[in-house]
């Protein structure tokens, strides 16, 4: 577990976090969509409703944040970067695949987010046929919009809007934010969570498939969504999202000459071959995987 120290660094607060860590790598793999990168290593982003600035430091990381003291944000930055996961123990499992192990040692310090549901799932159901920067766009579009401003050093941010704040905003307002063919799915999946129909919190504790057949009850939730949802942000290790690249990885590197099994074959094989901590070896998979391309 990655031990979190506090000790005064001007208006930044220095934080030590046990190797191995790597902010960039983590932030930039894909998995979350409110972080700009900045000058000097620094790295800009909201969550849950703090306005956070930090970088990678010798021991760990420094940061500074609003609106709440930098006191109380060190355990949300403790749980969001998975700190209570023994990485070191997880690639022993994981780096028994030698592709596996290959982006491991590539991108060691790479981990696997625990972000908050509602966001995520807004994010994720954003992220059908786009990309990263466009999942970028539209989220901060969206908290622009309709989420509460964040004052710090003269720069504003917004937090990420409430259900409540989105289903009032409407299909249209998100039409126009530019969510295209999302935005009606984006508007029932936020209509079932004020209804109750849908307690994201309640998924947590629920069996990986129960969870993920919960999730697609959704319209615009299919398999891969819903496992992007449950990996970085329901406690489901086991989920393993397959999007373009993972489907590009997979076919290049443990299928080659062979005609590539479809989605759910790819899915049910990735299950009995990376276990319990699927999802750790497709967040390297991708990310290793994208930036070969």
């Amino acid at each position: 577990m990655g031990r979190w120290r506090r000790s005064g660094l001007g208006k930044t607060v220095e934080v030590t976090i046990d190797p191995p860590f790597d902010l960039a790598s983590t932030l930039e793999s894909g998995q979350a969509h409110r972080w700009r990168k900045e000058d000097e290593g620094w790295y800009s982003g909201v969550v849950r409703g703090n306005f956070i600035k930090m970088r990678q430091s010798e021991h760990g990381v420094e940061f500074r944040a609003q609106p709440w003291p930098e006191t109380s944000v060190i355990p949300i930055l403790q749980s969001y970067f998975r700190l209570d996961d023994d990485l070191n123990a997880i690639y022993q499992e994981i780096t028994q695949d030698q592709r596996v192990a290959t982006m491991v040692n590539r991108y060691s310090g790479l981990r696997v987010l625990r972000q908050e549901p509602w966001e995520c799932l807004v994010a994720f159901i954003c992220s059908a046929n786009s990309n990263i920067k466009r999942i970028h766009q539209v989220m901060e579009k969206m908290a622009e919009g309709f989420g509460e401003p964040i004052v710090m050093e003269g720069e504003v941010r917004h937090a990420f809007p409430t259900p409540i704040q989105l289903v009032e905003a409407g299909e249209q307002e998100l039409r126009r934010l530019g969510l295209g063919f999302r935005a009606p799915y984006v508007d029932k999946a936020t209509r079932r969570v004020v209804e109750k129909l849908l307690d994201l919190d309640e998924l947590i504790d629920m069996p990986y498939d129960e969870a993920k057949a919960r999730l697609m009850e959704c319209v615009g939730i299919g398999p891969k969504i819903a496992d992007c949802i449950l990996v970085f942000s329901l406690e489901k290790m086991e989920a393993f999202p397959i999007d373009v690249w993972v489907r590009r990885a997979l076919a290049e590197w443990y299928f080659p000459g062979e005609k590539t099994p479809s989605n759910q074959a790819l899915s049910e094989w990735a299950h009995d071959h990376f276990g319990r901590y699927a999802g750790y070896s497709q967040q390297y998979l991708f990310h290793g995987r994208r930036l070969e391309k």
